[in-house]
């Protein structure tokens, strides 16, 4: 019987509240991690993308706000 490997774990950044992580499972797929407080966000590569697409636009806003 094949054994089950855990998967590959690499932290992406960490503050003193949040955590953001991404693991390789099995089939080679990349499942990003989002820990905010009590609350996980398990996300697909697409979804993650998207996320940091939306982060990256609201920040740009509020940047753009302090010129």
């Amino acid at each position: 019987m094949a054994q089950n490997q855990e998967p590959q774990i690499e932290t992406l950044m960490e503050t003193e509240n949040y955590v953001a992580w991404v693991s390789q499972e099995e089939d080679g797929s990349m499942v990003y991690h989002v820990e905010l407080g009590s609350v996980t966000l398990h996300l697909i590569e697409e979804e993650w993308e998207e996320l940091v697409e939306l982060i990256d636009g609201a920040v740009e806003i509020l940047e753009a706000g302090d010129e």
